[in-house]
């Protein structure tokens, strides 16, 4: 059994400068996070919210190390609230910020997160310059400093705010999206790199650019959806195309409309219609496959389709 911790901290309670839509952000991502599409247990989620909770400069830096200083296969912290930075360093704000004292630094998170035994590691910045984290203190330069296993995803850049509607901020809102199956490939893997990609489009060049961080050989799943397809029939992909560059021949005897009917043919006929809405099959010479099947053509893999049969035909799917 795979072992998931998440940290999810939202702050509205702030001394001098409140905010109205963070614990609704923390709120969201921990309904999300604690179960999977299908209704099995993902993380195990930790969920620290202001004015429900204190959350002070001591409490936080001790949740994030209770988070990352014990062995896991995964680690999340997510975090919604201010964000600050000096010339020294990047800060998400605390309850008892006061000068000198903003709150725990981008330094630190690094730190407890480098020096963590936990394999994976995923952190989630939702306020103002979040994009300083992994930046070297004091050093005009964006190198980052992540050990292997870390990925980082912030709502904008270190120079940058982050904005917010009546429902929370815009950035969880799109991370809320891709985590309900925006970002999901053919199986339903939502990666920390597909929230990226999916959060990235939806802004423009002028608005505030999210930034993304990793230092990751392989990106396992944060959240699993629905496959879009059944996987039973992804898995029959190197059965109707024993070579991925070879074609698969149709004849109308596949088309359920044309006499005599041959139900096995139509079965076979229907799963590739399925494949062709996921765009890993597309028809040889026609637009359509019903055409491609009553003229006797034929369909072949998609780049797209090509790949899922190597995942099928290595036992990955």
């Amino acid at each position: 059994m795979s072992l998931r911790r998440a940290l999810i901290v939202g702050i509205d309670d702030y001394p001098t400068v409140p905010l109205s839509g963070c614990v609704n952000d923390a709120v969201r991502i921990n309904k999300l996070l604690r179960r999977h599409d299908d209704g099995s247990c993902n993380f195990d989620c930790k969920l620290l919210t202001a004015p429900q909770n204190q959350i002070t400069r001591s409490i936080l830096i001790e949740s994030i190390k209770n988070l990352f200083e014990h062995e896991a296969d995964t680690s999340l912290f997510y975090f919604s609230g201010h964000g600050t930075e000096n010339n020294l360093d990047g800060y998400i704000v605390t309850q008892d910020v006061s000068k000198y004292n903003e709150g725990v630094s981008m330094s630190e998170i690094i730190k407890m997160a480098n020096d963590s035994p936990v394999g994976e590691i995923v952190i989630i910045l939702d306020s103002c310059h979040g994009g300083a984290l992994g930046n070297i203190p004091a050093i005009d330069n964006v190198r980052s400093i992540l050990r292997e296993g870390i990925s980082i995803l912030t709502a904008s850049r270190s120079s940058q705010v982050a904005l917010e509607d009546s429902e929370g901020g815009l950035f969880t809102s799109l991370v809320v999206d891709a985590l309900r199956g925006g970002a999901a490939d053919i199986c339903g893997n939502v990666t920390s790199a597909a929230i990226y990609a999916f959060v990235d489009q939806a802004f423009g060049a002028w608005d505030q650019r999210p930034l993304f961080k990793a230092h990751v050989s392989k990106f396992n799943p944060i959240r699993k959806c629905n496959p879009t397809i059944n996987l039973s029939i992804l898995r029959k992909l190197p059965r109707y195309f024993t070579d991925p560059e070879e074609e698969f021949s149709l004849n109308p005897s596949f088309e359920p409309t044309e006499e005599p009917r041959n139900e096995k043919n139509e079965a076979i006929f229907s799963e590739l219609q399925k494949l062709r809405a996921q765009r890993l099959v597309t028809p040889v010479g026609e637009e359509h496959m019903y055409y491609a099947a009553v003229n006797s053509k034929s369909c072949k893999l998609t780049p797209l389709g090509r790949y899922y049969w190597q995942l099928a035909n290595e036992g990955k799917i």
